[in-house]
Order: structure tokens, then C-alpha cells, then sequence
């Protein structure tokens, strides 16, 4: 029986994965996993038992990644299973700030009372908020994994030109893209021409303050920008001396800070991109997923501090080592098992900086003692036997 520990309220969709050999709960001392949202976990306690923890989204800096891989924790996050939610939310946004309609909106509250005068001071006003539309702007989207494949390929639908830059586009997700998206392997070539810009990339030291007062001063005079992704890659400064000149038309955040509440022509979104019943679903079930086959085969899928690893099972038992990288390290573990006179059936490797994950099958049950002289091997982390 594994106990998974669930840190945040997760959606139901988890128990139609979890089930018979799984006990979740909402409080525990010693989990073998923990399912999470947004709980902070850089001060939380490990016990000795947790072997992952499975963040329900894409983002992870609630979670410190590199110490657990240390101690032998995966991590796994749900990429793309909210990016349908997200793409919802950023065209919606786009429509509206295009189209002027939250500050339509505000000005018709003021005509409350007005009475049988409201058509015609409707009719009278509305010149003020005539926006644009999109169909034959052209869109920059910056980073191309799964939300910004979704939104740069529904841009397409709508008549946008659309310019993607991503360096580090995956194979999965260019075959996803429309032909009709352009790779721009030129950062300040989209800068300069695109209308809307929307931002779809992770923050890490390079991406943050990517819209800064330099990238700004290359963009066109009244440029939309969109930022679903992370509040920190925009500059706070220059972005408010951008839309105070009106060099940015609008700047639409899903990250509000004090800086940018009741700032003209900032709008402020609360973190509503995944904030849908269906997104929330679809992360917990994923979630669910991959701690499941971690346990019971040993896979690794969407982790974020050990390397992919999917091995279909062959004999009749399989450890899993989770090691720093040496090239003796499989060596030395198979000649342990050779020395048991337990028969390899299948051996695989991986690693992912100085951490290693070694999944080895073999044809007869593993001892005991064959356990531990392999424990004893210098740089073992973390063995299983399943």
C-alpha cells in the first residue's frame, strides 16, 4: 500500500487512478508521495519513505527540484495538460484588448441610472472605444512547447500571421505546429514587427526581464503584449514607462502586482490561466498517471530533476537505482547480480547532469544480500526491487 499525501486540494479525477494498492489522504508524516499544487515546499519536512512528488501543472518553483534529486525524489509536473486553458484565456484576452472592451465595460457602469437616455448616450460614446481586429496582424509568440503551439495555431485559424522563436523547440511540438507559423530564429526580428506579443516561456535566468526597456525600444508603437506565463518576465519599470508613452497599447497580466493595479491600460488577470474545472482534471489525472507508473514499473515521464525513462518490462523482477553518474556504477551492479548467479534480462541507463537512473530487469527474484552489497556500491542514492 502506498500513502500519497495530498498538499493542496486536488480534483477527484485522482482517486479513478489511484486506487486498490493506494491510500490518499490529506495528512501524513511519512508518504511515499505527495500530489501538490501551489504549496510551498522549499520548508517542508521529507520523511524517509517519499519517493516523488507530483506538482498538478506545469510550474515548479514551489518545489525545490535540484535538493530532491539529491535525496532521491523525483519530481514530476503536467506539461501541456492545462494548455488548452491557457490558449482560451490568452485569445480571449487578445480579443479584448484589441477591441477595448474592458474599459467599455467600466464605462458603461457610469451609465447606471441614466435611464431611457442609455441607448443614445451608448450610441453617442461607443466612438471612443473603437479597437481593432485581429485577423491580418501578425502575433509573436515567444516559446513554442504547448501552450504557445495551441495559441500560435489558433492565431493561424483567425487570420493572423504568426512569428514563433523558440531555440529549444522540441520535435513533439514543431510536428504539432501549423505550417503557416513562421520560426523566427531571431528574437529582435519578432520584436520589431509583430502587433501582439505573447510570452510562453519558463523563468529561468535568461528568459527573466525579456521585455525590458531594450526589447521594448525595438517593438512597434502601440504593441499588445500578453503574459500568461510568469509575472518576472517582464521588467516592472520599463513596462510602466512603456505604457505611460503609449509605446504599449495594453499590457495584459496573469500575474497582478501592485505596481500594475489601476495602471492605465495595464490589465490585471487574478491567475485565472488554468483556473478551469477541465484543466484542473486533466493536471490531477496526469499527475496521478506518472506517480502510478513510477511505483508500480518504475518509469520516469515528466519529470523535471531525473532523466525520461520508459522501459517495458521483460523477466520476472525489476530494481530501479536512482545513482551519481559513473561509468562503472551498471558494471559494478551487474557483477554484484552475476555474482548471486541472478541472470540479466535487460538493462537501461540514463542520466541527467551528475544524477543517474538505472533500471535494471532480471530473469530470477533479487536477494537480499545481492540488495545490499549493490547499497553498499559508492554513490547509490536510492535502490528499489519491484
Amino acid at each position: 500500500m502506498y500513502n500519497i499525501l495530498k498538499l493542496n486540494s486536488i480534483s477527484n479525477t485522482v482517486n479513478d487512478v489511484l486506487k486498490d494498492d493506494y491510500n490518499l489522504t490529506n495528512e501524513h508524516d511519512n508518504p511515499d508521495g505527495i500530489l501538490v499544487r501551489s504549496y510551498k515546499m522549499h520548508d517542508y519536512a521529507t520523511g524517509d519513505k517519499l519517493l516523488a512528488v507530483a506538482r498538478a501543472g506545469a510550474g515548479v518553483n514551489n518545489i525545490p527540484v535540484a535538493q530532491y534529486a539529491d535525496k532521491g525524489i523525483v519530481v514530476f509536473n503536467t506539461p501541456g495538460a492545462n494548455a488548452n486553458a491557457v490558449k482560451e484565456l490568452v485569445i480571449g484576452t487578445m480579443i479584448s484588448a484589441s477591441r477595448n472592451v474592458y474599459k467599455a465595460v467600466d464605462w458603461i457602469k457610469s451609465l447606471k441610472g441614466k435611464g431611457a437616455d442609455v441607448p443614445k448616450l451608448v450610441e453617442d460614446g461607443k466612438k471612443q472605444f473603437v479597437g481593432g481586429e485581429l485577423a491580418g496582424k501578425t502575433l509573436g509568440v515567444i516559446g513554442l512547447g504547448y501552450i504557445g503551439a495551441m495559441v500560435a495555431n489558433c492565431a493561424v485559424s483567425m487570420g493572423m500571421t504568426v512569428t514563433g522563436y523558440d531555440p529549444y523547440i522540441s520535435i513533439e511540438n514543431a510536428w504539432a505546429l501549423s505550417n503557416k507559423v513562421h520560426h523566427d530564429i531571431d528574437i529582435n526580428h519578432l520584436f520589431r514587427y509583430s502587433h501582439y506579443i505573447s510570452l510562453h516561456v519558463p523563468l529561468t535566468d535568461s528568459t527573466r526581464g525579456i521585455i525590458n526597456k531594450q526589447s521594448l525600444s525595438m517593438m512597434r508603437d502601440g504593441v499588445i503584449i500578453i503574459n500568461c506565463a510568469r509575472g518576472e518576465l517582464v521588467n516592472t519599470e520599463d513596462m510602466l514607462t512603456a505604457l505611460s508613452s503609449g509605446k504599449v497599447a495594453k499590457y495584459v497580466t496573469d500575474f497582478p502586482t501592485d505596481d500594475f493595479i489601476g495602471v492605465e491600460n495595464a490589465v490585471c488577470i487574478p491567475h485565472l490561466g488554468a483556473s478551469t474545472p477541465e484543466a484542473e482534471d486533466n493536471c490531477a489525472a496526469m499527475a496521478a498517471r506518472e506517480l502510478k507508473d513510477f511505483f508500480e514499473n518504475g518509469n520516469i515521464v515528466n519529470s523535471v530533476n531525473f532523466p525520461t525513462t520508459v522501459v517495458p518490462r521483460s523477466g520476472v523482477s525489476r530494481m530501479t537505482i536512482i545513482h551519481h553518474t559513473a561509468s562503472s556504477m551498471v558494471s559494478n551492479v551487474c557483477a554484484i547480480l552475476d555474482a548471486k548467479g541472478i541472470t540479466t534480462a535487460n538493462v537501461a541507463s540514463f542520466n541527467r547532469g551528475d544524477i543517474a537512473y538505472t533500471i535494471i530487469d532480471t530473469m530470477t527474484s533479487v536477494t537480499g544480500d545481492a540488495i545490499d552489497g549493490i547499497s553498499k556500491i559508492d554513490g547509490i542514492i536510492r535502490l528499489r526491487v519491484l
